[in-house]
């Protein structure tokens, strides 16, 4: 009934505002962030970097006192169908994600990818949730845990790009870090799913009361869910497969996919207490790996999200960007935050490496390669606060974290490989070399 009387009220808010109006605002944030990530992209950065400055600037707007300038992009309703927007960005992203996860990859080098991405994740969760502690005694342990869960995330876009250049993708070391990135998001949406779980069942984390006989109920509507959609996702690729064969490259496959990344996400999260993101991003890898159309669909999927609904889910977050609610103390702990996201990665990951017998160079590179954050950190940290248990003014650092990280690596990985190509034979001069 309480959502019921919140949708009408919204409902009501929105009749005042006239379709036209959202033009002007979308037209800006889509021209500001495809030029400014193009951008990015061409200094060796993620798009999202670009898109995230636009958002910046779009709300730098905010600053110019003129109202008319003021309702058409800050308005109560834009803001409101901008955020509703910017969400099925989330959802598209994590079922593109879920898509392009191969799991096949990690047979390529099994047991070491599965140590360097449990180090990977323990390492950056427990520095984050220790952080969290030192800094915000009272939060208590869900929130603690949640800021932890934020580090877990990686995205190796800007490592493979490198190790392309370098020519060392297909060696062990560029094995290794592409399917320990698959762990790696594999385990990370399990993570933030228990802990979007826990704060559905109304649990604070307070002195750890979330411990109580509801937490039982809580991971038995999270293993139902996992049950319950790989169940329905061996049917559906059934179904794919008839379709696939009947009418290769139909456009009813693409539409069928995004319809069933839909039903996962909204079931997720209205009936078990599951974030939204992870139901897309299960729909992706039930709906990915092995079948032939997955190419096609990631393609549609992909053109969809980047050309409209993602880049307004990343100005939004750079138009609410609010450096009031950063105090001297959340300064403070920013500063050691964005530090442990860095180091996190590198020791856990190099850690893991280290200990299945890589050389230290190799696991120098492993670390290194791990340490990329990007859009996946976002929609964690989104989630966090929408779940209020991650202050907002996070925001700031978490950029930060994607900047650093993503101008770091490719000069470090460069930097680490320097001596290899200082050592490496030259070819033999020809036979016939200095005759006339």
């Amino acid at each position: 009934m309480e959502c019921c009387k919140i949708f009408s009220t919204r409902k009501k808010a929105l009749k005042t505002m006239q379709a036209f109006e959202l033009l002007l605002p979308l037209s800006l944030i889509l021209l500001l962030s495809k030029s400014m990530g193009l951008g990015a992209h061409k200094c060796g950065m993620p798009a999202v970097i670009g898109m995230l400055a636009a958002g910046i600037l779009v709300g730098l707007l905010r600053y110019i006192p003129w109202e008319p300038l003021q309702t058409a992009f800050f308005g109560e309703q834009v803001r409101f169908v901008l955020d509703v927007m910017g969400k099925i960005g989330v959802v598209l992203i994590m079922f593109s994600t879920g898509l392009g996860t191969d799991l096949k990859k990690l047979r390529q080098t099994g047991f070491a990818s599965i140590v360097i991405t449990s180090l990977g994740v323990i390492v950056p969760m427990g520095l984050g949730t220790l952080t969290a502690f030192l800094f915000f005694p009272a939060n208590g342990a869900l929130s603690w845990l949640f800021y932890g869960a934020i580090l877990t995330a990686t995205s190796v876009s800007v490592t493979v790009a490198v190790l392309k250049e370098l020519g060392k993708l297909d060696t062990k070391v560029g094995t290794s870090i592409v399917a320990a990135a698959v762990i790696d998001d594999v385990i990370g949406i399990i993570i933030l799913s228990v802990l979007t779980g826990f704060s559905a069942g109304g649990s604070s984390g307070a002195g750890w009361d979330w411990f109580n006989p509801n937490a039982g109920l809580v991971v038995i509507k999270i293993v139902v869910f996992f049950v319950a959609a790989i169940a329905v996702g061996v049917l559906l690729r059934k179904l794919f497969d008839r379709m696939e064969r009947s009418a290769p490259h139909n456009r009813r496959v693409p539409i069928i996919s995004l319809a069933a990344c839909f039903l996962y996400a909204y079931c997720a999260e209205k009936f078990f207490g599951v974030a939204d993101i992870t139901g897309a991003y299960l729909a992706g890898i039930l709906l990915g790996g092995t079948l032939s159309e997955t190419p096609y669909v990631e393609s549609k999927v992909d053109t969809m999200g980047y050309l409209f609904f993602s880049p307004i889910f990343f100005a939004t977050i750079g138009m609410n960007l609010d450096f009031d609610g950063i105090t001297p103390a959340f300064l403070a702990f920013g500063a050691v935050f964005v530090v442990m996201a860095l180091l996190g990665k590198l020791i856990g990951c190099g850690a893991g490496a280290k200990l299945c017998k890589y050389s230290w160079h190799d696991s120098l590179r492993v670390g290194l390669g791990m340490m990329v954050r990007a859009e996946v950190v976002l929609i964690c940290t989104e989630k966090g606060v929408a779940a209020g248990l991650v202050s907002d003014a996070i925001y700031p650092f978490i950029f930060l974290i994607i900047l650093l990280s993503s101008v770091l690596t490719p000069i470090l990985l460069k930097w680490s490989y320097r001596s290899e190509e200082k050592h490496r034979p030259h070819p033999p001069l020809p036979a016939d070399w200095g005759e006339e």
